[in-house]
């Protein structure tokens, strides 16, 4: 599956994801006053908004953009109604030729970590014939319960041609309080970045391993170590525009190559239109001041780069 992001990666010339993290507050009204009319006040109504939500930025980016990263717990706070938003995101996605990152963020004992896989990259059979539940092509995996936890997913990403990103070093501010805390007089997040190196060997794909590593833009330092440790890894990087990366803070989670690294943008993107720099485009052109977002984004990432 790695190789899969990188042709499209390489074609569009856009190492970086779009976050598809909707909230209450990012839809514009138009779209739930509409899920009010149909459904009326109700989880229903506000996952309709949101699948059209997600929708209209996918159709005004997908052009630009080798992927789309749905984070599931914005789509779980809405119980049913936005789970099937969720599905619906996904499909749509992939109809429109982008590579689904779900953010799921799972990792468990064995047995349930089998079925977190089976139901999110893998297949379930019922009677005589086979289902894929989720259908993502990527997902992210908590490794905190240790290898029986992130086996079952390498296994179904080797029979199914799939991929994973394990946690190493977050974004967010408290990451440090677990990651960062020393073991032999070594942080952490390297001795994790170790462990992703050696899952990674039984799942390579080209020159990079289907078992990817999520490291914070917020921690370029760590980044830049983190990058030595995991050669043939590659790194989802959240953190870029709202939690304060930026491209030129960046360049060392790539490798010569010029590959190796995802950036992620969620709020920057999806949210742009709440955002003074793109007040032009109004709430009713959300959809567009998220393209203008992405190609900004663009711009930042490929001029650190030097792949204008």
């Amino acid at each position: 599956m790695i190789s899969k992001l990188i042709k499209e990666i390489q074609k569009k010339n856009a190492p970086i994801v779009v976050g598809l993290d909707p909230q209450l507050g990012f839809l514009p009204k138009k779209l739930l006053h509409a899920g009010f009319k149909e459904y009326g006040e109700s989880l229903e109504a506000v996952a309709e908004a949101v699948f059209e939500f997600n929708k209209a930025i996918i159709d005004a980016t997908y052009d630009l953009i080798p992927a789309v990263k749905p984070q599931i717990a914005m789509y779980e706070q809405f119980g049913i109604p936005g789970m099937v938003a969720f599905s619906q995101t996904v499909e749509y996605a992939k109809s429109k030729g982008l590579i689904v990152i779900g953010d799921i963020k799972r990792g468990d004992i064995g047995s349930t970590s089998g079925a977190y896989a089976m139901g999110h990259i893998g297949n379930v059979t019922v009677g005589s014939k086979i289902f894929t539940p989720f259908d993502e092509d990527i997902v992210t995996v908590n490794p905190y319960l240790g290898s029986d936890g992130v086996q079952p997913f390498i296994d179904i990403c080797n029979r199914n041609d799939r991929g994973i990103f394990v946690l190493v070093k977050t974004s967010n501010p408290s990451s440090g309080e677990f990651q960062d805390r020393e073991i032999d007089g070594r942080p952490l997040y390297e001795l994790v970045a170790e462990k992703v190196v050696e899952w990674g060997k039984s799942s390579m794909d080209g020159d990079y391993s289907n078992v990817g590593a999520v490291v914070g833009a917020t921690y370029p330092e760590q980044g830049r170590i983190l990058r030595k440790l995991m050669p043939k890894t590659y790194i989802l990087v959240p953190g870029y525009g709202a939690q304060g990366g930026k491209g030129a803070d960046l360049v060392d989670f790539f490798n010569p190559d010029g590959l190796g690294a995802i950036i992620n943008s969620s709020r920057g993107i999806i949210a742009a239109h709440t955002k003074s720099e793109y007040a032009k485009f109004g709430e009713e052109h959300f959809a567009d001041a998220s393209r203008q977002a992405v190609i900004d984004m663009l711009d930042d990432v490929r001029g650190a780069l030097g792949t204008k």
